[in-house]
């Protein structure tokens, strides 16, 4: 399977770029991360809040099959222009024990349209350390956002038929 989504991270930085490009245009790209029933869909969670505004919040809680929490999240967004740009911190609150380890992160989402039916998806994630980052980059990150963009893409799609 192609990945298309691409992860760069320079070494000795704190921070990784990620980027994509989606065959959506970017009205819809944006839509996908502010919509909390789209949100949900792709993200495969539960959304118990999500205040798509500049000072609004969010969090997420995703469940196993016996409804125990395995991963909670949280941010609080700072900057949010509709179809250009978010600006949002992360932070996992509840999880595995090495969650702990990442701490809060300062996410940079900027969209752009490429073309009327197509747009790119570029994040920048600062965290804490660059161990901070590192530790992040030893999981599987890569490959389940890559799966969780493919979703996007195949929902929203459908979104519009």
């Amino acid at each position: 399977m192609e990945t298309k989504t691409k992860v760069h991270a320079e070494a000795g930085k704190q921070d990784l770029t990620i980027t994509r490009e989606f065959a959506l245009p970017v009205e819809l790209l944006f839509k996908a991360h502010a919509d909390p029933d789209i949100v949900a869909q792709w993200m495969g969670t539960k959304v118990l809040k999500l205040e798509s505004k500049k000072y609004g919040s969010y969090q997420f809680e995703t469940t196993d099959a016996q409804g125990n929490v395995v991963f909670r999240s949280s941010g609080v967004f700072h900057e949010f222009v509709p179809n250009q740009k978010i600006t949002r911190t992360f932070e996992m609150e509840l999880a595995t024990a090495q969650t702990d380890l990442f701490g809060v992160q300062l996410e940079f989402l900027d969209f752009k349209k490429l073309t009327d039916n197509t747009s790119r998806l570029t994040m920048q994630i600062v965290y804490r350390s660059v161990a901070h980052r590192d530790q992040m980059l030893k999981m599987p990150f890569a490959q389940g956002l890559n799966r969780a963009h493919n979703r996007l893409q195949d929902i929203v799609i459908q979104l519009t038929r």
